[in-house]
């Protein structure tokens, strides 16, 4: 058997299995806090592949191997990797407590409703959208991927970040900063855990399933759901479209340029995306901001006339919309495409606008496709009777970049 050992806060009292292993694995700090047997190999954790195969070897000759880990091994540990190499049945886990479990007992708040997120060797991009999408997140961090690192993409959002280190040991600090704090700060290697609170939020509703939660039962909702203007709005059947070509999910950024109502950015944050909602009127931009909180969704929104206030909005989206038209539209469609990662979805209502639409997707190295999208509505009549009323044909084009050139997008 490997036993595998979680230590620190909450962890098992001892390990007696460490004095009869031949081989102790583990990191640094936790080889250095038990007593391993003078004739026991050890192996410090780093690179995890050579420290596997060291384990294969022992395994084979049928002698006993202890792993020590981090709080519980199976969250976000060690045993995926165990378990992928050598199968569950050989594993005998001894999990603590998880330092995301012991940061929110810190911080007082419970944690069956937060998103967690690890940004440890991983792109931490990934993370940073999941904090700014959702009002209660665990960050696991790790080197380039720490407090600092997320205060400094995250300023401006209103938020504040509780930075756990070295939990458990004698050392243990717990502080709440803003993102700006954060982001001037050097925090050292001892960081175990972020987490990035909307306070306003951070005590949602209780749910039956942990994390993101249910979901939303539907989506491309009726306009009458959104305060609009003059029927402005992205109608039903063209962002139930949009948002399958769109494909928002949890730490996806999207994009929704020439906003109005903030339809589609609001139905991308219930799908668990963070949305940025570009708007040049200044009463547009109430109307999204309050579209948003009637939804219960966190959506930014910047107050601007594209293609200028791109340049300002920071990290590339994976997805863009772009609505409304005017003489500006191959202008705004091109800076879109080339900023976006994945696609960029366009809806137009003037024939006389769908070439040069589509020429600036495709003039950014991305392949384009479309349709015209035409409905008929039930509608009463008189009598009892029903008639069919037609919507307005819309154009909606999208352009997706080719998965070799998704990385190659300009920031």
């Amino acid at each position: 058997m490997i036993t595998v050992v979680g230590t620190g806060t909450g962890a098992p009292a001892g390990v007696p299995e460490v004095g009869k292993a031949a081989l102790v694995v583990g990191g640094r700090r936790h080889l250095d806090a038990v007593d391993v047997p003078e004739d026991a190999e050890r192996v410090v954790l780093g690179p995890l592949a050579p420290a596997l195969d060291t384990v294969a070897r022992y395994v084979a000759q049928e002698r006993p191997v202890v792993v020590l880990a981090s709080g519980d091994p199976g969250f976000f540990g060690i045993v995926r990797a165990l378990a992928e190499r050598f199968g569950p049945e050989r594993l005998d886990v001894r999990p603590g407590v998880s330092s995301v479990a012991a940061a929110f007992a810190r911080a007082g708040l419970p944690w069956d409703d937060a998103v967690v997120v690890s940004a440890h060797g991983r792109d931490p991009r990934t993370a940073v959208n999941v904090c700014r999408a959702h009002p209660k997140v665990a960050v696991l961090t790790g080197p380039g991927a720490g407090p600092a690192e997320l205060g400094a993409a995250l300023r401006g959002e209103r938020r504040v970040l509780v930075v756990a280190s070295a939990l458990g040991a004698a050392g243990e600090s717990v502080e709440r900063v803003t993102p700006e704090e954060a982001a001037g700060r050097d925090w050292g290697a001892t960081v175990s855990v972020v987490l990035c609170l909307d306070e306003q939020r951070a005590l949602g509703p209780v749910r039956t399933v942990a994390g993101l939660g249910e979901g939303p039962a539907g989506w491309a909702l009726p306009e009458a759901e959104f305060a609009h203007r003059d029927s402005m709005i992205t109608k039903f059947e063209v962002r139930a479209l949009a948002l399958a070509r769109l494909g928002p999910r949890p730490g996806d950024l999207v994009w929704d340029v020439g906003a109005g109502s903030g339809s589609v950015a609001v139905e991308c944050a219930r799908l668990g995306a963070a949305a940025v909602a570009v708007e040049r009127d200044a009463d547009g931009v109430e109307r999204v901001r309050a579209n948003a909180a009637a939804h219960g969704v966190g959506v930014t929104v910047v107050h601007g006339e594209a293609p200028g206030v791109l340049d300002g909005l920071g990290d590339a989206p994976d997805a863009v919309f772009v609505g409304g038209g005017g003489r500006e539209l191959p202008a705004v469609v091109g800076a879109c495409a080339r900023r976006a990662r994945r696609t960029v979805v366009v809806a137009v209502a003037a024939l006389d606008r769908v070439p040069a639409a589509r020429a600036a997707l495709t003039g950014a190295g991305l392949t384009c496709d479309g349709v015209l999208l035409q409905s008929s509505r039930l509608a009463p009549l008189p009598g009892d009777v029903t008639r069919l009323a037609a919507t307005n044909p819309v154009f909606l084009l999208w352009g997706v970049r080719p998965p070799a050139h998704s990385e190659g997008v300009s920031e």
